[in-house]
This record gives structure tokens, sequence and C-alpha cells, in this order.
């Protein structure tokens, strides 16, 4: 007897072929039969009006932390999303030691925006190998997930305070070498680093990888090549990328013959795609694999004083954010800091563009008696007042500590229908991944986290720029193969039944909002799938007309067992 049917759907099988009627049959975690099931089951599904696909893999999260207190991962569970990959940018939680572990905490809390408070309240930070780590996940998780061995992570335990600042000796890349293949070993997906600019730590100063020497990267790319089931992933920096980075992500792959996948691509000016996307040209000819991830949907930031992302990358604004927030929000009560400030925020290029402060808009507030300002702009404000909209902007957040949340002008083209055309033209572009969710991090900040709701919603419904088949296979067969994922991506006869359940007319993304249940009562940025009526994860159901089961069935994933070595073809 099968443990579960499910019937009349319209199966979109994950490889691109057209959608055909038919029913599934489940059997110890498995897809036991596809097309006309006649056989009994304990429990029958109807899927009439629905499509019925396989689970949605989201290869670029960061879950580390978020899996101790919400096991479930949501959102992206209720998005239809099955697989996820974290530990990326170089910021995995493990390797760990005692030192280690209040640095990459702080870290995490700036660089990736996850409140400190939450971290420290939720996560035990008790483990040291990457074994360990994993093992607190197993039997834990409400999807499957696999986590990487991040560079920062490993530079802070081999060298403590040193790793950042400093160069690492023979001795110190001697040690992260051998931890890094104890990772691999144990399980760790592979290898993931950041040399971008807009990467720093709790103290406002780089991370510790971004002092790395390509010596040094490759070095440990070296050691990936010995552990089967294993990948790259590499943050080269933003903008127009120079030849030598695009020479060492090249090499990346190449040394350690495996793809490199990196984050993240936009849709924007022809000589800025034309350039990152030859970074994949390059690496091809030397024989390599680089491919871009893309987010499917206009960024919308959130941004606010108290975390600083994007604010510390402006010209004279990095020390502000090396201060506590008592001392920063002392310096921008100073009419001669908030001066310079503002000409460096307007220093030219890109920054001068995002710095039309009077296009902002007021996105959150956290005291009651500012309620009426969400939504309008700082230069309405300004106006009322009789003020500056950049003052307006420094006086709002100094009211709320900093926490005060805006939107700028929308630089990302919103649902500008050419722009719609461009990212369906980079979906179909093998050098490019749909990716790039940031699920787990930037709490206060982004919604990418709903990147397949997105596609199908928009992408694919009210926009057309991409078929049904084609966007089901761009998440889930194509990011299966580019990180090896055994027997998932795919719905096909003995493979695991993750699948998923929606209504091709209703799918959707529904309002952004803040919604505050992490550690600590602090807030995040949410926003609610619309159309993913049902959820399986190896065979059992988590998400029952939209509402989670409560059940947890996911699997930590582990390398070479878990995964195949991707292919760089």
């Amino acid at each position: 007897m099968l443990d579960l049917v499910i019937k009349n759907g319209r199966l979109v099988d994950g490889t691109g072929a057209p959608a055909v009627a038919g029913d599934i049959g489940i059997a110890n975690g498995r897809i036991a039969k596809i097309g006309q099931v006649s056989e009994p089951a304990q429990e029958t599904l109807d899927a009439a009006g629905c499509v019925v696909a396989p689970g949605f893999v989201d290869v670029h999260t960061h879950y580390d932390a978020q899996v101790f207190w919400d096991p479930a991962l949501s959102p992206s569970c209720f998005h239809g999303v099955t697989t996820v990959f974290g530990g990326h940018c170089g910021f995995s939680i493990a390797p760990l030691n005692d030192e280690a572990a209040p640095y990459l905490l702080r870290m995490l809390a700036r660089v990736e925006g996850m409140p400190e408070v939450s971290l420290e309240q939720g996560v035990p930070w008790d483990w040291q190998s990457f074994g360990d780590y994993l093992g607190k996940l197993d039997d834990n998780l409400g999807v499957n997930a696999g986590f990487m061995a991040g560079h920062s992570a490993l530079r802070r335990v081999a060298m403590g305070p040193r790793a950042v600042g400093e160069t690492a000796t023979p001795e110190d890349l001697a040690v992260m070498q051998r931890l890094l293949g104890e990772a691999l070993e144990q399980g760790a997906m592979g290898f993931s680093s950041s040399l971008s600019g807009t990467h720093n730590d709790g103290d406002g100063l780089p991370v510790p990888s971004r002092y790395a020497s390509t010596e040094e990267i490759l070095a440990l790319a070296r050691v990936v090549r010995d552990h089967p089931g294993t990948n790259i992933e590499f943050l080269p920096g933003v903008g127009i990328f120079s030849d030598e980075i695009r020479q060492l992500m090249a090499d990346l792959s190449t040394t350690s013959q495996r793809p490199v996948n990196w984050n993240v691509l936009n849709p924007g000016p022809e000589e800025q795609m034309a350039n990152q996307l030859g970074m994949s040209d390059i690496a091809s000819a030397a024989g390599g694999k680089v491919v871009a991830l893309t987010v499917p949907q206009p960024v919308v930031l959130r941004l606010n004083l108290h975390g600083g992302m994007v604010f510390d990358a402006m010209e004279g604004w990095a020390p502000l954010f090396e201060m506590p927030v008592a001392d920063r929000m002392k310096q921008l009560r100073d009419p001669d800091v908030r001066r310079k400030l503002d000409a460096g925020a307007k220093s030219g290029g890109f920054w001068e563009l995002i710095s039309d402060w009077n296009r902002w808009s007021v996105h959150a507030t956290f005291d009651s008696a500012n309620q009426h300002l969400v939504g309008r702009t700082l230069g309405e404000i300004a106006e009322e007042r009789g003020a500056d909209a950049f003052d307006v902007m420094l006086d709002l957040s100094l009211e709320e500590d900093l926490r005060t949340s805006f939107i700028p002008l929308d630089f990302a083209g919103g649902d500008d229908p050419a722009l719609w055309q461009l990212r369906g033209k980079l979906w179909a572009d093998d050098r490019c991944v749909i990716g790039a969710s940031d699920a787990g991090a930037h709490l206060d900040m982004i919604d990418t986290f709903a990147f397949s709701t997105q596609v199908l919603g928009s992408g694919v419904r009210e926009h057309g720029v991409i078929s049904l088949e084609e966007g089901v296979r761009q998440i889930t067969q194509v990011p299966a193969e580019l990180m090896g994922l055994k027997e998932r991506g795919e719905l096909r006869d003995g493979w695991h039944a993750d699948i998923v359940v929606f209504d091709p007319d209703q799918v959707g993304t529904g309002p952004t909002y803040f919604r505050t249940d992490l550690p600590g009562g602090e807030p995040r940025v949410y926003a609610d799938a619309l159309g993913i009526h049902h959820v399986f994860v190896n065979g059992t159901q988590i998400v029952r007309n939209g509402e989670h089961t409560g059940a947890l069935p996911g699997k930590a994933l582990r390398s070479g067992v878990d995964t195949y070595t991707p292919a760089l073809d």
C-alpha cells in the first residue's frame, strides 16, 4: 500500500518538458509511481486545478543560525522551498571555538542583519567541528539543508584576532587547510568566501576573508578538489570587476575543479552586465565553470542607521559604524558631521543616484507617534517642516534609536516591463542561476526570500517572460544540478518525494510587512506565500492548505553522501 497518492494534478516534472495530467504515488519518502495510479493508499490528495512540481531549491541562504530557533525555516517552507544551502559569503558558524564564537555572532549581526539578541538567545554556540554542528541539525529540520564552510570562520578559528588585519603566515594557512579538509570530510558542502567591500564585521572593520591574499584563497580552493560532492561560492564585490578579479574567479574553478557561483547579478547597465557575465566565458575557456546568481525580482532595500548596511559603503560613512550606537547618535546630532556625511553620500556615480534623500520614503517606525509618517517621502515631510530631507531622516532616526526603516528611491526599476524582459533573458542564460535569496539574513532589509513565488507569480503569470515549465525547471533541476543534489530536483520514479502543489492562477508573493517573532522579541521582514497549497519533504507533508503541519522531516545534507561532484560543462 502506498503512503499517499496525489491525484488529478498537472505534473510539471522539473525537466522543462510539457505539463501532463497525472497522479503521483509516494511510499517510504520516495516517489513510487508517476502516471495513472490505482493502487490503494493510506491518504489521497486531490490536486485538481493545481500544478504538482518538484520542491524548490534555494542555493543561497543564511539559515545557519535561524535553524536553531525556527527549524521549519520560515518563510521559505511556505514558498515551496524544500532544500536550502547556507554558509555562504564566508559566513558559516562552523568550525567554531570559544574565542571565535562571540566574534562570529557580532559579525553576523552586522554583516547579515541578524539581531544580536536573537543570536545570543536563539543559538547555543556549543559545538566545535563542522560535524558537531551538522549533528545538532539531524532530526530537527523542516526542509533539507546543506551548509558551506566559510572562509571568515576558518580564518578566525585558525588565527584568532589576527584574522582581522593581518596576512596569514604559512602556518596559519596550513591550519586553515586542515580545518577546511576536516569540515568537508564531515559533510560541508564546499568553501565560501568574500572580498566584497560591503562586508564588514561587528566593529565595522572588513571581515576576515577580505584580508586574504589570492594565494590563500586558491590554496583553500585546492583542498575542495580532494572532496567529492563539493562546490565553491564567492563574492567578488559589486559593480564592474577588474581583470584580476575575473581571472581569480576562473582560477578558483580550475584549481578546485568545481563550479563557482557568485552573488549577485542584477539587470542593469549593459557594460556592467557584459563585464560580469564575461567571467563565465573566461572560466569556460580555461576549462572551468563560473555562474552568476541572479535575483528574480526588483530588490527593495529597507535601510536603517542602526545596522548601517549600505550606508557604511558610502564615502566617509564607515567610521561612523565602528562606533557604539550611543556614540554614533552623538555624532549624528553634530551639524558639521551631517554636512560631511551628506557630501560623501553624493560623491558621484551610484551613490549620488541613491542619495537623493527627497525621494526616500519612511518604511517603518517604532514609535506610535511617528506611525503617520509611514509611506511618506522625506521630501514631503521636509517641505511640511521647512527642513532639509537629510536632516529629517537623521532626526527621525535619532528619535527611535536609529531603528527607523527607510526605502531609497526606486533604483531597481520596479515593475518596468523592459527590466522583466531582461530578467527573462538572464534566466535563460546558462551563465546564470536564479538564486541570491539571502533567506535568513538581512532580516530588517530585504524580502528576496520569496524568489520562488516571484518567479512563478511575476515572471511566469504576470509578465510572461518564461513558460511555466521552464520557470519550474529554473528553480528545481537547474539549482539541483549546480549543487550536485542526488535524486532531487525532478519528479522521477524512485527519487525523494520533495513536492509542491500550487495553483498557477494564484501563486505569488503577498505584501511585505514586519513580523515580531524572533528570539528577544525582535522583528523581521516577512511576506506570505500565495497559492502554495501543499508542500512535502521526503514524503511527509510540512504545509497543508498554506499552514505548517509541525512536521520536521528534513535532512541535514552531507557532501559526497547527499551530493555528487557537479559537472564543469
